[in-house]
């Protein structure tokens, strides 16, 4: 959550009589987190929100992830390419968990087409990195427009639908089953984004809307499918669930694009939790984005060998010349568990020396819960990285 935001026509109070030009009434939803010690967002609607014409189990949805046994032992890096990952599909159902926790869990997914129905995750919190293409978020708080190199946050809970605008999408899924949210070491006590924080306000994009006015209604699927323990159930709804009129709040989607994020550099090389965009419950999200390296004559730029003895790292290359490792290029996602040392591959932290700037580009998660390989991890790991380190 940013910031407040509203949109649309709302009354002068919560919890009064908003109504038309006729004196039709709309109906207020609060949209509430954490119960409601939380964020909260108030929508006004058409129509009442709780008939549903039809209520079934389903089948439908991507499938929950399952630990591939052999690729959990022996304990190893691994990488593993995206662009294997089958292409085609509506995202809502053809998205492919890679790795997982009971915190979170690591999908990737190539749509081609837009939604046909209404989606909404009761499990958790989707942060969405968009490694190629473009699309449009429709939710209640209206258009989203993403492009490559957003990340897009859709809250637990909210319907919306993904509309795929190009002929060709990659996407990195981040599901928190504990949230996902700004760090606080970067927010003053009003709630605002420090100075020193790696972003403003103004970095983020929010939705265009609402879709609804008093006067047309946006009228759209009634199918909804909602996500919860893992299980799928399918909705025939009564109204169009685009009826909002207004909304204001804090809790609605947004997106972020990765070279906003306005990167630190010191004397010597510093720890990649200077890299920290968003965290949540057992993880943190990290950008590495072009910048000046470190200053010191003697500096080492490139990363330390390291023993992250609490944490599982797992990287997304995206662009530049990757000093630290060979072999890996845009789109290669790394695994390096707790309990290995993992670093630069033989010969490029000697190299790195003398050098004035980086240009990668790469997104980063630390899991302080073990992940697990799914089969379709295994299905587009890249064999013999682990061994790429000796000599």
């Amino acid at each position: 959550m940013i910031d407040r935001e509203h949109a649309g026509i709302l009354p002068d109070k919560p919890h009064t009589a908003l109504r038309d030009a006729n004196g039709g009434l709309f109906y207020e939803e609060m949209f509430t987190r954490d119960g409601f010690s939380g964020g909260f967002t108030y929508f006004y609607h058409r129509y009442p929100i709780t008939p549903h014409r039809e209520v079934s189990s389903t089948h439908r949805g991507y499938a929950p992830p399952v630990a591939d046994e052999r690729a959990m032992s022996p304990l190893k890096r691994r990488l593993y390419l995206s662009d294997k990952i089958p292409q085609g599909g509506q995202l809502f159902e053809r998205r492919f968990p890679i790795l997982f926790s009971r915190d979170l869990t690591i999908l990737l997914a190539r749509p081609t087409e837009t939604d046909e129905a209404y989606f909404a995750n009761g499990d958790g919190d989707e942060l969405w990195f968009v490694q190629e293409g473009s699309a449009r978020l429709e939710s209640p708080c209206g258009w989203l427009d993403v492009r490559t190199g957003d990340y897009v946050w859709v809250p637990r809970s909210m319907i919306h639908r993904w509309h795929v605008l190009s002929k060709s999408m990659r996407l990195l899924c981040f599901e928190a089953h504990g949230g996902v949210h700004i760090p606080e070491q970067f927010r003053n006590p009003l709630g605002q984004f420090k100075l020193d924080a790696p972003f403003t306000h103004r970095d983020f994009v929010r939705p265009t809307g609402p879709i609804s006015t008093p006067e047309r209604i946006q009228d759209g699927p009634r199918e909804l499918y909602v996500k919860k323990h893992g299980r799928y159930t399918h909705y025939v709804l009564e109204h169009p669930p685009m009826d909002v009129v207004g909304w204001d709040g804090f809790v609605y989607p947004w997106a972020f694009h990765i070279e906003k994020y306005q990167a630190k550099t010191g004397l010597i090389h510093l720890p990649p939790t200077i890299h920290t965009t968003f965290a949540g419950k057992g993880f943190v999200v990290c950008s590495f984005v072009p910048r000046v390296t470190d200053t010191h004559p003697e500096a080492i730029p490139c990363p330390y060998p390291h023993s992250s003895v609490d944490c599982d790292e797992v990287i997304l290359y995206l662009r530049g010349n990757f000093t630290s490792r060979r072999g890996v290029g845009p789109g290669a996602l790394s695994l390096h568990p707790a309990g290995i040392a993992h670093g630069p591959h033989p010969g490029a932290y000697e190299a790195s020396i003398g050098s004035k700037r980086t240009d990668e580009l790469a997104v980063m998660v630390d899991t302080y819960l073990p992940l697990q390989p799914t089969s379709q991890a295994a299905n587009i790991e890249e064999p013999g990285y682990h061994s790429s380190w000796a000599g």
